[in-house]
């Protein structure tokens, strides 16, 4: 099981790459555990400075924008 983590003090942004990204787990059947990290210490330990951030098991693979459905499937894959 994919551990996916959202980046993101929940912001407008936040939400919105949330959503993406759960659409494309299911849109892949992938099974993923899907959370948010809001606090800001936590944020920090994966050496983010822009969010929203997509976490894929501990690699932080897009930093700083909204992915959408077909780019977030390329990560996850």
């Amino acid at each position: 099981m994919l551990k996916i983590q959202i980046l993101g003090t929940g912001c407008p942004k936040c939400k919105t790459l949330m959503a993406n990204t759960e659409a494309a787990a299911k849109a892949l059947g992938i099974e993923a555990q899907i959370e948010k990290v809001e606090k800001i210490q936590d944020i920090m330990k994966f050496g983010v400075m822009t969010t929203p951030a997509l976490v894929v098991d501990g690699q932080v693979k897009s930093a700083g924008k909204v992915l959408n459905v077909d780019e977030i499937k390329k990560h996850l894959t």
